[in-house]
């Protein structure tokens, strides 16, 4: 598999990464047996970016990826998130970029992922109520001490980024970015080229959206966060169904599926960006890799922005509570 430089900091990873979350949460039921052979699916494509984060399952997930994942350890990168609180009932609980709380979350991380050092390490959001230096300033002594290797940031702006670059440099911003979350191209990702910052799409399938294969809101279990994600609802589902068919058109024509295009979208964006695809079955992510081959020209491009511009979908990408936490 390609391999891509995140940023100028000299990880190098494969062109696409595994996002993990939902094999413990978000998705309705896990099934460790199959998430743990889609891991190992996923080391035997030449993915060897896996994405996790304390908060999801409330540590479950970080267990899981890192028994998975542990006779690859030298093989893989692994990357972890802290700081956004959950409560017991998943309700969102605040963000926690002090310090203090740093040190506390990475030793759990790693006791969780039964590593000793992470390969790069995020702040899940940034705390408004914590200068962004001094998150930075906890992490990077991390990195001193050997305990993670690089440093990354998760739905920041482009002044915390500013910031927290002048304490460390800073690998990778993961942000949500697909053929319908688009927002990072107007100011965030010209100033993650500018600083030297790779660029990690979470939901570069828009949670599941553009794989074609969501057409109802009943199609959601009871333990699926979609059922109340805004562009999900019923109206706004009706309208995103609607550009959705002129992608689906071209994926047609490229003899690839509306999923492959999609993520060969976001790959064609930029050498410095590495999409992280979140699947929990094996038949995915090798569906996934294949977008890869899937090779789009300068016309091709062209078209799939005039059917998916910046704003085409309708609904908020998080709900009320969750779009609170997100970095402006």
């Amino acid at each position: 598999m390609e391999q891509r430089e995140l940023g100028k900091s000299g990880l190098k990873v494969s062109a696409l990464g595994l996002g993990c979350m939902g094999m413990s949460q978000s998705y309705g039921p896990g099934d460790e047996v199959e998430s743990i052979a889609t891991l190992r699916r996923a080391v035997e494509l030449g993915v060897t970016l896996f994405d996790t984060a304390d908060v999801y399952g409330f540590g479950a997930n970080e267990i899981l990826v890192g028994k998975g994942l542990k006779p690859y350890r030298g093989k893989v990168n692994i990357a972890t998130k802290f700081g956004l609180m959950h409560s017991k009932d998943a309700i969102l609980n605040g963000v926690n970029g002090k310090p203090e709380y740093v040190r506390q979350a990475c030793e759990a991380s790693l006791k969780r992922l039964g590593i000793e050092t992470i390969d790069l390490y995020y702040a899940h959001r940034v705390d408004q109520n914590t200068p962004v230096e001094e998150t930075v300033g906890a992490m990077s002594r991390l990195v001193d001490e050997g305990k993670v290797r690089f440093l990354g940031l998760s739905e920041a702006s482009a002044n915390s980024l500013r910031r927290a670059c002048a304490v460390h440099p800073i690998t990778a911003l993961q942000s949500e970015y697909s053929l319908w979350t688009r927002d990072i191209e107007k100011e965030i990702l010209p100033v993650c080229r500018e600083l030297g910052i790779g660029v990690v799409p979470f939901s570069p399938l828009g949670r599941g959206f553009l794989s074609g294969q969501i057409r109802d809101t009943g199609m959601f279990g009871a333990r699926d966060f979609r059922k109340n994600n805004p562009r999900f609802e019923e109206e706004n589902l009706k309208k995103n169904l609607l550009f959705l068919k002129k992608i689906e058109a071209i994926a047609a024509e490229k003899k690839c599926t509306t999923a492959q295009l999609a993520l060969a979208w976001v790959v064609a964006q930029g050498k410095d960006i590495v999409p992280i695809p979140g699947t929990k079955k094996r038949k995915y992510i090798e569906e996934n890799a294949g977008a890869l081959e899937v090779k789009l020209t300068d016309r091709d491009l062209e078209r799939i922005n005039n059917a998916a511009p910046i704003g085409a979908a309708a609904g908020d990408r998080y709900n009320a509570d969750m779009m609170k936490a997100v970095n402006k």
